[in-house]
């Protein structure tokens, strides 16, 4: 029998629009606020289908955009960390509070020791939650200092 993914999900509020917060979490949004983030863009930019690769330190991930419905303020991604972990990544942005309620889960499949090893830190309640307070903040430093249209 095969094991279960492993899920985690949390939720923040950022003090801007939906419009102003969901392109961040785009593959090249990203970069406004994520530091090192540097995709290599294979192919599209946004819609579904699209493909990148990113770096970080030793492990390479490739990832296809599998949802993307920015009226909805709903971005999905499957990805793969070679050698590592797969699974996927689903964001949620609404209108919440005069600002915006973000919701991220990442779901993840080990594929070898080494992946268990990550996938379990990685997703480890309190390990998560430190993750997606770092983003909030670098999302809220990035708002706070772009011009707003």
């Amino acid at each position: 029998m095969s094991a279960t993914p492993s899920t985690q999900v949390r939720a923040f509020h950022l003090d801007a629009p939906v419009a102003r917060v969901f392109p961040l979490f785009t593959a090249l949004g990203e970069k406004t606020w994520a530091q090192g983030w540097e995709p290599e863009v294979l192919s599209g930019e946004e819609e579904r289908g699209s493909v990148f690769r990113t770096v970080h330190g030793d492990r390479k991930a490739t990832w296809i955009v599998v949802d993307y419905r920015p009226a909805e303020g709903r971005v999905s991604y499957a990805r793969l960390v070679q050698g590592s972990n797969m699974g996927l990544v689903d964001v949620h942005c609404s209108a919440a509070s005069g600002g915006t309620q973000v919701s991220v889960r990442y779901t993840l499949t080990a594929v070898s020791s080494q992946g268990q090893a990550f996938v379990t830190e990685f997703l480890d309640p309190i390990s998560y939650g430190h993750m997606i307070e770092d983003w909030r903040r670098a999302i809220s430093k990035a708002l706070a200092a772009a011009p707003r249209p």
